[in-house]
């Protein structure tokens, strides 16, 4: 959101006035360096890179992917989903707007301007961090916000050469080491790979809360499995009630309070939470109202299904992944193509033979993963997922009307999102490639 242009406020308008000083935040004009300290990227497989640290001084091991988005750093960095991960941007210059406050916006009290209340990546990789930054809502740079949160960051180094060793292995595990730390090649056992804990229960809600509890519009409750905070907003946008609960809430225990279910993105494996699975299962089973997943949330819907998931090589991360709808549902239209936002590892495996009452909604244009799930009519069910991040901050936003879709089928119990089951054939443009092996 921080990289969308808003128009100028009547103080920074200041900036180009005699006041101009008393009014510009003093960094912005006096930008606060970073030592200069040498810094290192260390990868498992062997590879080091060298250049300038930023941020923390502090080193930390994580799981090394990278990003193709070029706007919103400040979100991808908050974004829960790269808990423990060491973050590499593909976009040359990272910083350039400096980092802005985080503080709710009016409209929406209680949910944090950001993606969550802080940095959740281990570590940022750059091409060239930019120290000066500019713009009206930056409080402070990228390297003072990094430093505050204890996330080193490496600039000076080669990303696309990363980005290149990364497409060819996948995801590495890695280090960024900083100081006396730089010249230490860590031996094998020492890297720390994020994907053996529970990551979602770290970054999930400890207590549930309620957002926008005068709304008008249908009571929906949303298992956190660290959702990002403008998945939040979009519900209460639509006028929605949300309670946003734990984890590890048992939801059938309370489930006839609310008119939907919403299963939120989050980190790492979703068979990490496999009592969380067998709960939905439960959930779909007994329960007829519309359940909608994002993400993590989409893969936990595919294993209460029956489905398969399974850790891709690469993932897909960034921006502008285009996606093939299979089915019309509410504002979807099959066979158009839909650009989206993404960053999962992990993704439902294609079958010829889909469970019972279930069918895919999505494939990815250039992998065939699945990207979307949806119940069939016979089902009687009102279920979709998707792989995907329809409220994704800096864009693209061709999907962001599925909140909407969802929101007023929670209203009626049977609204615009039902499947009309419209069929496509994939194949009808030549062979799709296939799916990325585990």
């Amino acid at each position: 959101m921080s990289s969308i242009l808003r128009p100028l406020s009547q103080s920074s308008k200041t900036l180009f006035g005699r006041r101009a000083m008393a009014t510009v935040n003093p960094t912005i004009l006096n930008p606060v360096l970073p030592a200069k300290i040498p810094a290192a990227l260390h990868l498992k497989t062997g590879e080091s890179y060298y250049g300038s640290s930023f941020g923390s001084t502090s080193s930390k091991y994580g799981e090394t992917v990278f990003s193709t988005s070029i706007t919103s750093y400040t979100d991808s960095m908050t974004d829960p989903s790269y808990r423990g991960q060491i973050l590499v941007f593909t976009s040359p210059m990272i910083g350039n707007y400096g980092v802005p406050s985080n503080a709710p916006l009016p409209e929406t009290p209680g949910i944090p301007f950001l993606e969550s209340e802080g940095i959740q990546c281990a570590g940022v990789v750059v091409s060239d961090v930019a120290l000066k930054y500019s713009h009206y809502q930056a409080i402070e740079s990228i390297h003072e916000w990094c430093a505050r949160h204890d996330v080193p960051g490496i600039s000076g180094v080669d990303t696309r050469a990363i980005t290149t060793l990364l497409r060819d292995q996948g995801t590495t595990l890695g280090r960024v080491a900083v100081g006396a730390d730089a010249s230490k090649i860590p031996e094998a056992h020492e890297y720390w790979d994020p994907s053996t804990e529970n990551l979602i229960a770290q970054v999930s809600t400890k207590e549930p809360y309620v957002l926008n509890p005068h709304g008008t519009g249908p009571r929906i409750a949303v298992l956190d499995f660290g959702t990002k905070a403008n998945i939040l907003r979009s519900l209460v946008k639509q006028g929605a009630v949300v309670t946003v609960l734990p984890w590890d809430f048992d939801f059938n225990a309370v489930r006839d309070q609310y008119d939907g279910l919403f299963l939120s993105n989050g980190p790492g494996d979703p068979k990490s939470i496999m009592e969380t699975a067998y709960r939905v299962r439960k959930t779909i089973d007994e329960w007829n109202k519309p359940i909608f997943g994002i993400c993590m949330g989409h893969q936990i819907l595919g294993i209460a299904a029956g489905m398969e998931a399974y850790r891709m090589t690469f993932g897909n991360r960034g921006h502008n992944q285009p996606v093939l709808a299979l089915h019309s549902s509410g504002s979807i239209d099959a066979g158009r193509v839909y650009v989206t936002s993404q960053n999962h590892q992990y993704a439902l495996q294609l079958s010829e033979d889909f469970p019972e009452g279930w069918a895919p909604f999505f494939l990815n244009c250039n992998d065939s993963s699945v990207e979307g799930i949806i119940s069939t009519p016979e089902s009687g069910k009102q279920i979709w997922g998707v792989q995907f991040h329809p409220e994704a901050c800096g864009g693209p936003s061709d999907t962001l009307d599925l909140f909407a879709d969802f929101v007023d089928t929670c209203k009626t119990g049977n609204g615009s999102m039902k499947s009309d089951s419209v069929h496509v054939d994939t194949h009808s443009s030549g062979p799709i490639p296939q799916p990325q092996a585990a």
